[in-house]
């Protein structure tokens, strides 16, 4: 989420859209393998998205940042120079997302601006401009 936010400079409704939109599709997949709903929205789930997405002190914001400044995925991993589990992990998330068949486009569009050259600013046009439905 940090791509498709801090580094395009979006204003604070979209941070709070994907935030929310991102805590859902988590919780979808969580539960689907087995997890507990309540788990995701305690410090483990939501407290652990709140830190990673808003400190200043996060890898993975800060790495979100650069790739949403136009750096590729070495540029990032060069510059933040720690281990960046966002990019380690969202090809995990999106292969388990089609293990288990579950709608995650804020996965997808990461996965797309990482891995397939998607441009970061068209990703948000797509996920905002998605047909509405519920959040759960």
């Amino acid at each position: 989420m940090q791509v498709l936010q801090h580094g395009l400079e979006l204003g604070d409704n979209t941070f709070a859209a994907l935030l929310t939109r991102g805590l859902t599709e988590l919780t979808r997949l969580g539960v689907a393998m087995g997890g507990e709903k309540e788990t995701f929205y305690g410090l483990s789930g939501f407290g652990d998205l709140i830190v990673t997405c808003m400190s200043e002190h996060s890898r993975n914001r800060k790495a979100g940042k650069l790739i949403g400044q136009g750096k590729n995925i070495e540029q990032t991993k060069q510059e933040v120079g720690m281990t960046i589990e966002s990019i380690d992990n969202i090809e995990v998330a999106y292969e388990l997302s089609k293990k288990y068949n579950i709608e995650m486009p804020i996965v997808n569009a990461v996965y797309s601006v990482l891995y397939e050259g998607l441009n970061p600013r068209d990703a948000v046009t797509k996920l905002m401009t998605r047909d509405k439905k519920s959040e759960y």
